[in-house]
């Protein structure tokens, strides 16, 4: 599925002081900053943004801002954003700025969990 190359370049610019890897991911192409996902521009139309779940009430009341659906299912921590809400740079450049925050704290929650604390590893089984 073909994404918007334009936006894609956009979005570039704006991370371009940044360490960041482009993946295609979720049917578009993926933005990830430290690990975590930022944003993606989708080949549906539009920028998925991954926002901190506590902000999700104040986010989608944006406009132009509605929840991401993979099927039957919303996606939590994640908004979809129409074109129309990032036309603008210092628009898009917000949405980016959520995306970053997320996955900053993403990363964090992320390292923490690498050094044991929160951990779900399973403990070793030892052989009799």
């Amino acid at each position: 599925m073909a994404y918007d190359e334009v936006t894609a370049a956009r979005v570039r610019r704006l991370l371009r002081r940044r360490k960041f890897r482009e993946t295609q991911l979720m049917g578009g192409l993926c933005f990830m900053v430290g690990g975590s996902m930022c944003c993606s521009v989708s080949g549906k139309g539009g920028l998925l943004v991954r926002i901190d779940p506590a902000k999700s009430e104040k986010v989608l009341a944006e406009p132009h801002a509605a929840p991401m659906r993979m099927g039957n299912r919303t996606m939590r921590g994640f908004v979809r954003v129409e074109p129309e809400g990032f036309q603008a740079d210092q628009a898009l450049e917000r949405w980016i700025e959520l995306g970053l925050e997320a996955a900053a704290a993403r990363s964090r929650d992320s390292g923490s969990r690498a050094k044991g604390k929160g951990s779900r590893a399973r403990p070793r089984r030892t052989r009799k």
